[in-house]
């Protein structure tokens, strides 16, 4: 197969013969690296200074600082570890439209598929979970080769049904996340957004590191559709005609309400999100990923 940018378009993705195959093409010319995480621990490398709280260390008192400034701070260290990526997968009837040969579930498939690949290439840990109002299916998080086809054939076989309960589920799921990590998290976001940001905030307050993934097909988007239009609900919403231009632009309107406010509750929790259209290419999606996490790395060793 040719390399380049063509070899990661979606158009090529969906004819390549296995989610194994996806995930390499698009992982490939990315170099392994280390990761640290944000916990603090013994290791050599020093982190920062906090004040003296009683019980602390002795040992591990700044007495430079106290001679300098005549106050007591310890000296904390980066802890070196494995990284751990959980990725959760929403994979509810909604996720199963696709104005494209594909659909918003194959391409959240893809994307995970692709970390998966990249973290267990690296040595680090992937888990995966599937789900859609409730718990579908999950892959413990490991490493090693019997770890990454456990994962791709878990979504491989996975269909898109049922309703979506993206709050509900991350609440009950998060404090059975025994180790602590990036959690990825892939879905259209079509859901109460009250619930989405209580379940995010129950991720962060558990010391995970979320990255949200919202994945909208291009019509969702533009909504260019034109004259007498049925829409048939995905999730036992029933089925409805209406004239698309007449509702185009409350439609538009309404849809970027919903990402502004996501992206605004994401904000306050500290929450990369990254909008992603079916009809992007996945090198720029895991690069945006990558980016982002390595920014956010860096400014925890300052």
């Amino acid at each position: 197969m040719a390399q380049g940018v063509s070899a990661l378009d979606p158009a090529v993705l969906d004819r390549l013969a296995s989610l194994s195959l996806v995930a390499r093409t698009v992982v490939e010319g990315f170099m392994a690296g280390q990761h640290r995480s944000a916990r603090l621990g013994s290791s050599v490398e020093f982190a920062q200074h906090r004040e003296y709280v009683p019980g602390d260390d002795l040992r591990r008192v700044d007495w430079k600082v106290y001679a300098r400034q005549d106050r007591l701070v310890v000296k904390q260290y980066v802890e070196e570890t494995n990284l751990v990526c959980h990725l959760l997968v929403d994979a509810s009837e909604s996720m199963g439209y696709g104005s494209k040969p594909w659909t918003k579930f194959d391409y959240a498939r893809w994307c995970a598929a692709s970390l998966a690949h990249l973290v267990l290439m690296q040595r680090d840990t992937a888990g995966l979970v599937l789900f859609d109002s409730e718990f579908r299916a999950k892959v413990r998080p490991g490493n090693g080769a019997l770890q990454r086809k456990e994962i791709l054939e878990t979504l491989d076989k996975a269909e898109p049904k049922g309703a979506t309960g993206i709050g509900s589920v991350v609440e009950w799921i998060t404090p059975k996340i025994k180790q602590r990590g990036i959690v990825c998290l892939f879905s259209d976001f079509f859901d109460d957004l009250v619930g989405v940001t209580q379940g995010l905030r129950r991720l962060v307050h558990a010391g995970h590191e979320p990255v949200v993934f919202q994945i909208l097909d291009p019509e969702e988007l533009a909504f260019d559709f034109n004259g007498l239009l049925r829409l048939d609900g995905l999730e036992g919403s029933g089925m409805q005609k209406i004239d698309a231009r007449a509702i185009r632009e409350a439609y538009r309107e309404e849809i970027q309400k919903h990402q502004r406010e996501l992206s605004r509750q994401a904000s306050l929790l500290s929450i990369d999100v990254v909008t992603v259209s079916t009809a992007d290419s996945l090198d720029a999606v895991l690069s945006t990923y990558l980016a982002r996490r390595s920014a956010r790395a860096r400014g925890g060793r300052r």
